[in-house]
């Protein structure tokens, strides 16, 4: 969320960076001035009239004291009670009205971030590896993952309809070691600290990391959850959705806390399988396994300063690089522009992971500075702890994540780059150990 004082006094920045993402100012915002203007004209008067009754009440003691009438004083009083509560009953509702305003305003971007209309904006700023040469023609992983007997879809779509998958046997494997694999380079070498959070959460915590009120149709809730009520901005502690990602429980780790500055940055991994709706792609990614209602991620959550997370953002990026490295994997590195940085975000990268089944770079992990956004909307907040600002107010941390990596599509990215001719799958040196061993994946007799 957006301080509200920064979009007083910035509203026409706030208006051009809402327009560069391709969004409606006027749609957004509605008139924020006016707004912005009754609210603050209730509250003044509300704190007039608070006054007079203060000065009444002391009169009325002073009268009484003296032996004399005092009716007249305590008359008013009782007219400006009515006139408070219709006062604050007003002051309460225009303060909803901007607070349900500024929560459906997306973040503001960086300067650096690349204006632009689309995807085809994006803008490549690097590339990794050497694309495997075939003398063959590559499949992709959904007919490899059939060949093997390793992936079956038509099982899984009888047990729970479409976009749902059934690993097998060393698919299945693949996917465990994959899991671990991620959590033991991340933790091991790169410093952060595992956690295994709930696969369920409340709506408040879909509002800090801003799933909620936006995008509650691309989430899976429970019968207690009431989407309606979330997207109206009531947000309770005792409904559950079903997680789209660890970044949800993760963050939320810290909402309405203050820090102490000096554990800064925090870094914390987090495997879970995660929930998705996919309510907006319908008709996309409909073969294989790139698009599924659930799948296994790991997710990388830091913690920082503001001074702290721009240097933090590179670094979180490059942890998740290291993994495609590892596994020599084929990469790139895209900046998003404007238009396709996501709703939470001031700036985005992208890795994308080359598929030569299909003959493209598909995204693999998004690695987002979120800057103040996030921890506004959870109130997750730090204190120095040393130095002049050791007494001084607390100031919101600033939040990144990323996926290190997306689980299921590490697995296809294995199985497309690394197939061989009979439709066998070796297994990358880095992965064996993990796989007890195994070197190829092959069809069993």
């Amino acid at each position: 969320m957006l301080d509200l004082g920064f979009v007083r006094a910035n509203l026409e920045l706030v208006e051009a960076k809402l327009r560069a993402r391709g969004a409606d100012p006027a749609a957004l915002l509605g008139d924020f001035r006016a707004l912005d203007k009754s609210r603050r004209e209730a509250i003044t008067q509300a704190e007039q009239l608070k006054a007079r009754r203060n000065e009444l009440s002391q009169q009325v003691g002073a009268l009484r004291r003296a032996g004399q009438d005092a009716a007249a004083q305590m008359e008013e009083t009782r007219a400006l009670k009515d006139k408070l509560e219709e006062l604050d009953r007003n002051a309460a509702a225009l303060d909803e009205q901007l607070r349900l305003t500024l929560a459906r305003v997306p973040n503001l971007t960086r300067d650096e971030v690349p204006v632009g209309a689309s995807e085809a904006d994006n803008l490549t700023v690097k590339i990794w590896g050497k694309m495997p040469d075939f003398d063959f023609m590559p499949k992709p992983h959904w007919e490899i993952g059939e060949a093997l007997g390793i992936l079956d879809l038509e099982r899984a779509a009888k047990l729970s309809g479409a976009r749902f998958a059934v690993y097998m046997g060393a698919g299945a494997r693949l996917e465990r070691a994959l899991i671990s694999f991620m959590l033991d380079l991340h933790t091991r070498r790169h410093g952060y600290t595992e956690v295994l959070p709930p696969f369920m959460v409340n709506s408040k915590s879909l509002f800090g990391t801003g799933q909620l009120p936006k995008f509650a149709e691309d989430l899976f809730r429970c019968s207690d959850a009431d989407a309606d009520a979330a997207t109206r901005g009531e947000y309770k502690d005792s409904d559950h959705w079903l997680i789209p990602t660890a970044e949800v429980p993760v963050t939320n780790l810290y909402r309405d806390e203050i820090l102490d500055g000096a554990r800064l940055p925090i870094s914390l991994a987090a495997y879970t399988p995660c929930f998705r709706a996919e309510a907006g792609a319908a008709g996309k990614d409909t073969r294989g396994i790139i698009r599924q209602h659930q799948f296994q991620k790991v997710e990388l959550v830091k913690f920082t300063r503001p001074d702290q997370s721009e240097a933090e953002h590179e670094r979180l990026t490059r942890d998740a690089e290291e993994i495609l490295e590892a596994l020599e994997l084929p990469y790139r590195r895209v900046l998003l522009c404007t238009a396709d940085t996501g709703f939470s975000s001031a700036k985005t990268y992208d890795l994308e992971v080359w598929l030569p089944g299909q003959g493209l770079y598909r995204e693999i992990s998004s690695c987002s500075n979120f800057d103040a956004f996030q921890a506004r909307r959870a109130n997750i907040r730090y204190r120095a702890a040393t130095g002049p600002a050791a007494k001084a107010k607390p100031e919101f941390v600033h939040t990144l994540n990323g996926s290190g990596l997306a689980v299921g599509r590490t697995w296809v990215a294995i199985v497309e780059n690394y197939q061989q001719a009979d439709s066998a799958v070796l297994i990358p040196e880095a992965l064996r150990p993990y796989m007890g061993g195994l070197e190829r994946i092959a069809r069993e007799p």
